[in-house]
Order: C-alpha cells, then structure tokens, then sequence
C-alpha cells in the first residue's frame, strides 16, 4: 500500500460517515400522514359588477328648456343640491297676465265697495231700497271671490316656475348626464343620474346555481389588488335570462368606476376529497410523485387536483394514485 492511500482512508472514512448522518437525519425529519377523506367546498368563478347601492335619476319637474345646468359626471353632489333650471316662458307671460287681471279686480271692488257705503248711506235716509244694496254686496262678494281664486291661481304658476330647478334626489356622485344646456326637456325627462348609498357587487349567477347560494355565505373576491372576502347580502327571487341577481357586501371596494367588472368565487357545494400536505409532492419529468407507507416508503405517481387552503395549511386534492388509509410521508 503506497503512503497516498494511506493518507486516503481518514477522508473516506468521514465522507462515509458524513453521508450516513444525512441518510439518518432524513430519515428522522420524514413523517408519516395518514390519508384521511376531507370535506370541499366547490367554487363557481363568475364576474360581478360594482354597482351604487341606489341610483335614481334626478328628473325635470317642469317641461320647457334648459337654462342652467350646473354638474359634470363623476361630482360629488348633495340631497336637494340644485343641478339645473328649466324655464318656460309661458308661465311667466301667464304670471304677467294673472297680477294684471288682479290689479284690474281690486280696481272693480274698490268701487263696488264705495258704491255699497253711498247705498247704505241712501237706504238709511230711505233714498234707495233694500234689493238694490243687497245687489251691491252680492257684487262685492263675487268680486273678492274673484280676487281669491285669482291668487291661488297665482301661487299655483309660482309654484311651477320654482319647480323649473332641478334637484338631486339623494346625496352620491353623478353618474350620467343625458343632456345639453339649452335642451328642450318633457316633465319627468332625466337630466343625470345620481348613484349613492355605498357600492356593492352585483352578481348573475346561473340558475341550476341558485339552490346552492344562500345568504350570509362567504365570498371570495379578486380585487386586482389581491384578495378579498365578501359577503352574499342579498338574492333576489326573480329570475332573469335563465341567471340569478345577488348582491355582495365587500369592505374597501374600489368606487371610482361604476359598472367594473370584478372576478368573484362562489361556493357552490361540498364534496368529499383526498388532501395530502403540498409539501408532499415532488415532480419529476413532468409526473407528480409522493412516498407511501409506513415502515418501507416507496414513491407513487399521482394525479393532483385543486389546490385547497384548510385552516391555513396548502393542501392538494388527490385525484388517483392514493387512496384514503395510505400513511403519506412529508419531508
């Protein structure tokens, strides 16, 4: 034996015994899993769509045309806040006319009121008779009722005139604004649309879904900005091209685009499942592998399904390869 071989040995003696240290802390630090049969929930992937809670259309009262109109989409606006003014000549030549025909009234029972003292003044000297100043009240009394009739009247195209302003039905943000300054509007013609209350997501869920849904469940939501839960606030009855509306309560949801579209999960039902610990698997050549038993391991090839979150822990559905009992070995 030449003296390199024998300075040789110590290094391969250590290697030997570094290698089966590791061999033995492997094998220490494997344990063995149970293969055991777990509940699912299975999730419907649909697109819901933010939405303001209310969104009423703040209308034109009065018919006529546009004047004033004081608001762009997207500003922030307040219950009762003016948004507009539609005016109609018409009313105020018909105001014109009512306070003349007023002013020509009180002339006509200023003089009847005169000629009913003189009269009283002749009967008591035994002058006139008795029916001819009954007639001048009569006359005076017709006159004043004229005059009444005429100021309601009044009030009444006042009143038309003030509803030329157009107001906001609730406090939100303006929405759409259909029309023009100096556009012709009907009564009851929207000028904009107010969307206020908050926001929630609308979903349209299909109908051999809606069984499955009920309200209160929780809901998972891509935001863009990374997951959110939500919650199924509302379903309602009617069914509409074959779909189910429902809306979803969602904390921090982003409002500056109404009508965004929102990818959100559903939970659909549960099943039974084979889930073993992600960390389980290894791949190999495109297969998935997991070592099996208890006393003599051995690798197997799977099939994986969906990956599942139970309490915090990443668990593989297992579709073929394992089935329930098998004790499974995670590093």
């Amino acid at each position: 034996m030449t003296s390199a071989e024998i300075r040789r040995w110590p290094v391969r003696g250590l290697l030997g015994a570094l290698a089966l240290g590791l061999s033995l802390c492997s094998a220490m630090a494997d344990t063995p899993h149970p293969v055991v049969m777990q509940q699912v929930t299975d999730w419907k992937s649909v697109y819901g769509v933010v939405q303001p809670r209310r969104e009423v259309p703040a209308r034109a009262r009065l018919g006529g045309t546009l004047e004033m109109l004081d608001i762009i989409e997207g500003q922030e606006v307040e219950a009762g806040q003016v948004l507009g003014r539609v005016v109609d000549l018409s009313l105020e030549f018909r105001l014109a006319a009512n306070a003349a025909q007023l002013e020509a009234l009180q002339s006509q029972l200023d003089n009847a009121q005169s000629e009913l003292t003189r009269g009283e003044e002749l009967l008591a000297r035994g002058v006139t008779t008795v029916q001819r100043i009954d007639a001048l009240r009569t006359q005076v009394e017709v006159l004043q009722n004229q005059i009444v009739a005429l100021q309601s009247e009044g009030r009444v195209i006042t009143q038309q005139l003030a509803e030329g302003e157009v107001l906001a039905p609730i406090a939100g943000r303006v929405l759409t604004v259909p029309v023009a300054a100096g556009a012709v509007l009907m009564p009851g013609e929207p000028v904009a649309t107010i969307g206020g209350g908050g926001i929630f997501l609308r979903l349209a869920v299909p109908e051999r879904h809606a069984p499955l849904l009920t309200e209160g469940d929780p809901i998972e939501i891509d935001t863009g900005a990374g997951a959110a839960t939500g919650r199924l606030a509302r379903i309602y009855p009617q069914i509409e091209n074959g779909r189910v509306l429902a809306d979803v309560e969602v904390e921090g949801l982003d409002a500056r685009f109404v009508n965004a579209r929102v990818l959100v999960r559903l939970p659909i039902g549960t099943r039974d499942a084979i889930l073993v610990p992600e960390a389980a698997l290894t791949q190999r050549f495109g297969l998935d592998y997991i070592r099996v038993g208890d006393t003599d391991p051995r690798e197997v090839v799977v099939r994986i399904g969906e990956r599942h979150d139970i309490d915090g822990h990443f668990m593989v559905e297992i579709l073929a390869g394992v089935s329930a009992g098998a004790m499974v070995i995670v590093p």
